[in-house]
């Protein structure tokens, strides 16, 4: 499937005696947005977290772009890659936290050039221009030299989207990016993600907010428990979903 971005495939993770997923399958085309839905505590973040390897699987695999995540294969068994091979592979996986983030002594132009800088990915002058075209792109041209403490919050998240696209990634990961905002900051960081899912930006989104994910998502994906109980259009899950714990959480949002 030439046109798979990501690839899950039977995950499970615990920490300790705490099943958090029990056996997740998602795949994400490229250009689709899906967003996961579902109950604190239901594996959305963990699962994030997993598909960069920001936290390793107990059972399971991901692949990106075809490319396993965090192993290498042999035989019948997977092999932990060393740190610097999985640094590189995190190059194709932006992910948006929900408190931003930033660098505190760094400026808003810094905080983008410092990674690909680091990782050698382009020469000075080339990042110069990429980073401005994309503080542009959010909407904060003006703020290139400006440190966070000096940001909203919606602001500063916006640095943090224009931050993780510096490295040009295949997917953008965000794990619930309005939840630390004021409300009246929320739409400011929704239009800039709205923007990247009309340009045909490959993204896996956690949220709460369920008209923007009706508005913008391909898939929507509810997770209950440490599984998905339920996947489909925007249109099927969100106006008539089926498993029940679904029906009762969205009852209550809607």
């Amino acid at each position: 499937m030439s046109d798979l971005t990501v690839d899950v495939r039977g995950v499970h993770k615990s920490f300790g005696p705490l099943q958090v997923l029990r056996g997740v399958d998602l795949q994400v085309r490229t250009g689709e947005v899906a967003a996961l839905l579902g109950p604190s505590g239901s594996g959305k973040s963990t699962l994030l977290r997993v598909v960069n390897h920001l936290e390793r699987a107990d059972r399971g695999w991901v692949t990106i772009d075809g490319e396993l995540i965090g192993y290498r294969r042999s035989g019948t068994r997977l092999h932990e890659l060393a740190e610097k091979e999985i640094l590189r592979q995190r190059a194709k996986v932006g992910f948006v936290f929900q408190n931003f983030n930033l660098f505190p002594h760094l400026t808003v132009l810094e905080n983008l050039m410092e990674a690909p800088l680091a990782a050698g990915r382009a020469r000075r002058a080339e990042l110069l221009t990429q980073a401005h075209a994309l503080l542009a792109r959010v909407g904060l041209a003006d703020k290139a030299h400006t440190y966070p403490r000096r940001l909203s919050g919606g602001q500063q998240q916006r640095v943090a989207i224009a931050r993780a696209l510096v490295l040009k990634p295949k997917v953008l990961l965000f794990d619930e990016p309005t939840s630390a905002l004021d409300p009246e900051l929320v739409d400011e960081v929704l239009d800039v993600i709205e923007d990247l899912a009309r340009a045909g930006t490959t993204m896996i989104v956690v949220t709460h907010e369920i008209e923007f994910a009706r508005r913008v998502a391909d898939t929507v994906v509810f997770m209950h428990d440490g599984v998905i109980v339920e996947q489909g259009p925007p249109s099927a899950v969100l106006d008539d979903p089926r498993h029940p714990r679904a029906r009762a959480f969205l009852s209550k949002v809607l």
